[in-house]
């Protein structure tokens, strides 16, 4: 029996939750209306969606190099922030079950990827482009701003630095999952959470758009709040960095905006 990648398990679990989402949320009619007029809809948004994807290209192309260039120029933060909160990830983790370790595993991996990629229907189905472009733009400075803190700072998660209080539940229950984690991100890249600072921003724009899609808030809210508090209970980030993550969140949509009225 073939065994599939777990890579493409990911991808067809959070496809599936995206489509899932479009009927109920979005609805069949609405989305039969958004493919026909969907050139016009992504031309609205084009300039923003074109930025987003030259910063993610980026990202991708200078994240091992940036990691070296880190050692170079970077501060390495990470005595200073154990000093500063000590054991609180090793207290949450002190709380551990396995049907919790379980629920927290499948928001990072699964809910986190659902988290992002959904909202891009969302919007587009609108016939107002303005939450598209404030979600792109606001998309963009967490990927930006999260570049230039990894490569000026250096810090390495609870897991290893301390790893005789913290583990790596996330590698102990899910083991396959480290063969992607380790292709989008590298163990020095913690600080602040990009986990935490995507998963607010999106939790602020589905406030945002609460009137036009109610039942969005009530699920984003909570998903949002479950990654930023997997991030710390699986051992790989510090609260630090969510703290850190959600500030950058909470800026970034406040900026989106500015920039979006001043471009309109």
């Amino acid at each position: 029996m073939v065994e599939i990648p777990f890579s493409a398990q990911v991808i067809a679990v959070v496809l599936s939750l995206v489509g899932v989402a479009a009927l109920t949320i979005v609805g069949p009619r609405q989305l039969k209306t958004t493919a026909r007029s969907f050139r016009d809809r992504l031309r609205a948004a084009g300039p923003s969606l074109g930025v987003l994807a030259v910063v993610l290209v980026l990202n991708s192309l200078i994240r091992d190099a940036g990691g070296d260039l880190s050692w170079l120029i970077g501060i390495n933060i990470t005595g200073y922030i154990h000093a500063i909160e000590g054991a609180i990830v090793a207290d949450i983790q002190s709380l551990a079950t396995p049907a919790l370790t379980e629920y927290f595993s499948f928001i990072y991996v699964y809910g986190y990827a659902f988290l992002l990629i959904f909202p891009v229907v969302l919007y587009l189905a609108l016939e107002n482009a303005e939450p598209l472009r404030e979600m792109t733009i606001a998309y963009t400075l967490n990927y930006a701003i999260g570049l230039v803190c990894y490569t000026l700072f250096i810090s390495f998660g609870p897991r290893n630095l301390i790893a005789e209080q913290v583990q790596s539940l996330l590698y102990t229950d899910w083991p396959k999952s480290q063969l992607i984690t380790s292709q989008v991100n590298r163990n020095t890249n913690v600080f602040p959470s990009l986990h935490s600072s995507l998963s607010t921003t999106v939790a602020l724009l589905a406030y945002r758009t609460r009137a036009e899609y109610p039942a969005w808030t009530y699920l984003a809210i909570p998903i949002g709040t479950s990654v930023a508090i997997a991030t710390m209970y699986l051992g790989i980030h510090w609260a630090t960095d969510v703290v850190t993550g959600i500030a950058l969140g909470v800026f970034s949509v406040y900026a989106a905006e500015c920039i979006r009225k001043r471009t309109a």
